[in-house]
């Protein structure tokens, strides 16, 4: 019994010559969780395709899917998973036995979440366990440890997943402070699930919900619960009729309202699925960010996509326009806790102090934003963090400090299919706590968006 899901890599890929066939794989899984782990590096980076680590790289397409589903298994169910570890031990494995640990937690996200087979998965934990010095003389534990869970897994599994919570304790303890024991439950619970997959087509939604196997949701969007293959590979994306954009991350640009032939600065843009909103909604539109690459990335989407919009890379901060803009978007760089359903590495990576040093950054970016907007234009603040210090802390300072700043509230009647969303302040605050039901929209990624005037 695997919750979550089958996953469908059955088979063990052709390994490097010389070599025990999948152990590269693992080897590269141990090494990324470590780097996870031990290092706080983002595991977007460790497994680009392009910039991820060499280990990774090296490996075979399959291998490389396999490794990530390990990974994404191993750090969504953590805390499960060291339980059920720590239940088997007659002690504690040592202080410092990192790599021993790492090695334990491949083997057992294979077992207990992936349609691996155990003997396989076992087999090569021990063999890497043998060619590892730090771990050669525990390979006798890795095994017994893994045998067990391969034997008692399908009992042991649903308790071990009813007692625990998986996240790091200060994450919980912040989800607690903003939304209750209640809700924090539920966001924890939504996190523990593969999320499906949202576009934003831009034209005939319900066709291409047939086309791509999906639904309609209530925002537009077209959902699809489990992928048939890669994003590249299905239809429309050559002919550029959809964007991959979680339903919550299409609503902030809505907040513009009519954007037709009006110039819109689109600050921190990359990836672009805003950019490519408000192109598609007839704006002028200027995309700003800072790295040259992820710029790139965007305007190869927009080509794609056959949208235009000029683009810029510079530090916002430092960035002088010849012209302001009637309005502006500004998805501000934040801790993301909002997507730790596609990234559940990032509780793992972040710390309370980052939060507070990128809410200080968001601050910054907002003062510099506004002073791009021309008179009676409206800014939208969003990011994609769950932590109100980068949300509704922030706006509400901002507001007690600038008299001339003023909340434009979001109304009912903008979003009927996510009014459900709108705070009692007007602000947008979507978390994976709300179901999706039938017309209304839910299971979406955490967000926050606030509308700001400045007054003449």
């Amino acid at each position: 019994m695997r919750p979550g899901g089958a996953h469908p890599l059955r088979k063990e890929s052709t390994a490097q010559p010389h070599s025990k066939p999948g152990l590269d794989a693992r080897r590269a899984a141990v090494r990324l969780l470590a780097a996870v782990i031990d290092a706080r590096t983002p595991l977007d980076a460790l497994t680009d395709n392009e910039h991820g680590h060499p280990q990774f790289l090296a490996l075979s397409a399959r291998d490389k899917a396999l490794v990530r589903a390990i990974l994404v298994s191993a750090l969504r169910h953590r805390c499960t998973i060291e339980s059920l570890i720590r239940e088997t031990l007659e002690r504690p494995l040592p202080e410092k036995a990192r790599a021993l640990s790492h090695i334990l937690h491949v083997g057992a996200a294979q077992i207990l979440f992936l349609d691996v087979p155990d003997s396989a998965a076992v087999d090569l934990a021990v063999a890497q366990a043998k060619t590892d010095p730090r771990t050669a003389r525990f390979s006798g534990l890795v095994n017994a440890v893994l045998r067990n869970l391969a034997r008692g897994g399908g009992e042991a599994l649903p308790r071990a997943l009813a007692r625990t919570r998986d996240a790091p304790a200060w994450f919980m303890e912040h989800l607690e402070s903003a939304y209750g024991r209640e809700t924090a439950d539920a966001i924890l619970a939504a996190h523990r699930r593969e999320p499906p997959t949202d576009f934003t087509v831009k034209s005939d939604p319900d066709g291409w919900a047939v086309r791509l196997g999906g639904r309609v949701l209530p925002n537009g969007s077209v959902r699809v619960d489990r992928l048939p293959a890669p994003v590249a590979e299905l239809p429309g994306y050559a002919e550029g009729e959809w964007w991959v954009q979680d339903a919550a991350a299409s609503l902030p640009a809505r907040l513009l309202g009519d954007v037709r032939r009006r110039a819109v600065a689109d600050l921190c843009a990359a990836p672009g699925g805003k950019t490519a909103q408000l192109a598609q909604a007839g704006a002028m539109v200027t995309a700003v960010d800072l790295s040259a690459s992820r710029l790139q990335r965007l305007e190869v989407n927009l080509n794609r996509l056959g949208l235009t919009a000029q683009t810029v890379k510079a530090d916002l901060l430092a960035w002088r326009p010849d012209q302001r803009f009637d309005a502006v978007l500004l998805d501000a760089p934040c801790s993301s806790t909002g997507t730790v359903r596609r990234h559940p590495d990032v509780p793992w990576t972040k710390r309370p102090e980052d939060i507070q040093r990128l809410a200080e950054l968001q601050s910054r970016l907002l003062e510099r934003a506004l002073m791009l907007l021309r008179p009676g234009g409206v800014l939208v603040f969003a990011n994609c963090s769950l932590d109100p210090a980068e949300g509704e802390e922030l706006v509400g300072r901002l507001l007690a400090e600038r008299r001339e700043v003023v909340l434009y509230p979001v109304r009912a009647s903008e979003l009927p299919d996510a009014e459900h969303f709108i705070t009692s302040e007007g602000y947008l605050r979507t978390t994976p706590a709300v179901p999706e039901t039938a017309g209304q929209l839910g299971d979406v990624d955490g967000f926050f968006a606030a509308r700001l005037r400045v007054q003449e």
